[in-house]
Parts: structure tokens; C-alpha cells; sequence
């Protein structure tokens, strides 16, 4: 088998009796990465949904886009995840055209669901924290109507191609789909520059301004307690170390996807080879594994229950730390600081 070749930026389809872009040895390894994040992402968000089900105290309106962001990384790893596996262990894409529309609608509908979960997270805890509502209090309807726009938003810019606006294709070394990021038609291009702005650049602002609120009322709130190296202060460190590993962690996930993307949109005659293609694929799928770490493992609520679910009704003994919500609203609400 001859080595690969750079193959310009235009998708195609293959079958077993084409030259593939990688020798097998390589789709293996890509395979064995894939199901390296898969299987935890599939455990991990699962058992969130799972005790969430099983513990009437874990159904509280803060924790809804938490079991929103697992059920949507979920269905992320179940169709994108499993089928790149599959696809991957057989050197090509198997499903067909039709298969590769549904299998890049339903991945991409998940995935951008997920995305705006995490923006949802953000501004739901600035709200409740900084509470630049006066004193309107975050509700159960506030958390449902949270989770239905993070579905209808992604619903809403993932139809389009199916439609004619856009379209979805082969990506990377061939054995996974998602929006065409390739085509040079002025309906395509127009269709994923949009894409980029309101189901990227939108929900990572979003993330920005509101961990930018939240950390400034905290450090006003530190400032007011006159309390360095105490209670406040530690919060406030917790609360910032927390912000930081999840702006990284969106960064890492979506940056290198979204970069390559606008790369291809604004340089459609550069060649990149198919390995490079598929590397930010597989850091925005890896995400489906580490989100429930981040945003639900660190989070002593569903740690107490999480944990011993995994662990077969193990308990586990660990320090009586509060979680990094409760540490917020408790800090604010003990200080009585209004909306800055």
C-alpha cells in the first residue's frame, strides 16, 4: 500500500475497494483513540443521568442543564462516538450517503446542543450569583427554558443542510461526517460562516462575559469582607481555578474545530493532509468524556452520588468541602451584595 498523499480540501466517499488516505495500522490506532473516549464518555454520562433519576435531590433547577449537558454528550457518543469507532476498525465510512446525513445532522445537533449547555451553565450561575435581575429569583421554568433554546438553537442551525442551505459531508480521513466545511459554493460558505458565529463565537462570548461578571462580584465581595486567607478569599481562588480549567477546557475542545473550519473557508485551495483534518474532531468529541469530570465529578452533589454508583454502592470517605455553586450562592447571599 502506497503511503498517503495530500489530498486537497474536497470531501469524498470511499469503500473498501478504494485507496484509503491511511494505511490500516492507522485507522486501528485512530479506532483504539476513539473508543479510549468513548467508553468513559458513555459510562460518565450515563450514570449522571442515572442518579439524577434515582435521587429526587439532585432534580433541583441549577442541575438541569448539568443532566441537559450529559444527556446531550451522550447522545454525542453514542452516535459519533460509537459509529467512528466502527467506521474507523474498518478503514472506511460504511453507511452511505444517507447514512453520512444522519449520522452529521445527529452529531451535530448533540454536539452543538452540548456547546450551548456550557454557555448555559455559565450565565445561569452569573444570574444567580451576581443576580443583575435585582432580586428575581432563578427558577424551575428559567431552567426549563434554558434547556429547550439550547435544543432549539442547535435544531434550528443544524436543519439547514438538510434543506439545501449547507450540506453534510466526510470530514477528516474519511470515516465520520459534519457540515462541509470544503465546499467553495457561495451557499455553502455563506452557511458555515453563520454556523460559526451563533454556534460558536456567540456561546464562547456568552462564556467569557459571564465567568467576567461572576469573578468581578466575587472579588468585590472579598473586598467588602475584609477577609484575606479566609473563608471568602478561599472561595473566591476556588471559584477562579474552576473558571479557568472550564474556558481551557471549551477552548481545547472547540477552538482547533472551529479554527480549521474558518481556515478551509477563507483558504479553499490549501492542502491539508486528512490526519490533520481529523485531530480536531477528535479533541471536540474527547469533550463528551471530560465535561462530566469538570462540570459534574467536581461537584459535591453529584459526587456523593456518582461516585458510589460507579464504585457498585461503595462508599467513599472524602472531605466535607462545598461544592463550587454552593460556594458562590453562599458567599453572596451571606454578604447580601446586590447587582453591581
Amino acid at each position: 500500500m502506497r503511503p498517503p498523499e495530500l489530498l486537497p480540501n474536497a470531501s469524498f466517499y470511499m469503500g473498501p475497494q478504494e485507496e484509503p488516505p491511511l494505511p490500516r495500522a492507522g485507522f486501528i490506532v485512530l479506532a483504539i483513540i476513539m473508543t479510549f473516549f468513548t467508553i468513559p464518555a458513555i459510562v460518565l454520562n450515563a450514570t449522571v443521568i442515572i442518579v439524577s433519576l434515582m435521587h429526587k435531590q439532585l432534580r433541583q433547577p441549577l442541575n438541569y442543564a448539568l443532566v441537559n449537558l450529559a444527556i446531550a454528550d451522550l447522545g454525542t457518543a453514542m452516535t459519533g462516538g460509537v459509529l467512528s469507532v466502527v467506521n474507523n476498525a474498518q478503514g472506511y465510512f460504511s453507511l452511505g450517503r444517507t447514512g453520512c446525513v444522519m449520522e452529521g445532522f445527529a452529531v451535530s445537533l448533540c454536539g452543538i446542543t452540548s456547546l450551548c449547555t456550557v454557555a448555559l451553565i455559565a450565565v445561569e450561575r452569573m444570574f444567580v450569583v451576581c443576580k443583575p435581575l435585582g432580586q428575581i429569583a432563578f427558577q424551575k421554568k428559567h431552567a426549563i427554558g434554558g434547556v429547550v433554546l439550547s435544543w432549539l438553537w442547535s435544531l434550528a442551525w443544524n436543519l439547514p443542510p438538510l434543506f439545501g442551505w449547507g450540506r453534510y459531508e466526510l470530514e477528516g480521513v474519511g470515516t465520520s461526517c459534519a457540515p462541509d466545511w470544503h465546499n467553495t459554493d457561495p451557499n455553502n460558505v455563506s452557511y458555515i460562516i453563520a454556523y460559526f458565529a451563533v454556534c460558536f463565537a456567540l456561546p464562547f462570548t456568552l462564556i467569557l462575559v459571564s465567568y467576567a461578571k461572576l469573578l468581578w462580584t466575587l472579588h468585590q465581595v472579598s473586598k467588602m469582607a475584609c477577609m484575606e486567607g479566609g473563608a471568602v478569599a478561599k472561595g473566591e481562588m476556588k471559584v477562579a481555578s474552576m473558571v479557568i480549567l472550564m474556558v481551557l477546557s471549551f477552548l481545547v475542545s472547540w477552538l482547533p474545530y472551529a479554527g480549521l473550519a474558518m481556515f478551509v473557508v477563507y483558504r479553499p485551495t490549501a492542502k491539508i493532509h486528512p490526519l490533520v483534518g481529523t485531530v480536531p474532531v477528535y479533541l471536540a468529541k474527547s469533550s463528551t468524556a471530560y465535561n462530566p469530570m469538570i462540570y459534574i465529578l467536581l461537584n459535591q452533589q453529584f459526587r456523593k452520588y456518582a461516585v458510589p454508583f460507579l464504585l457498585c454502592g461503595k462508599e467513599v470517605m472524602e472531605e466535607d468541602e462545598t461544592s463550587e455553586a454552593t460556594t458562590t450562592v453562599e458567599t453572596i447571599s451571606t454578604n447580601k451584595v446586590g447587582p453591581s
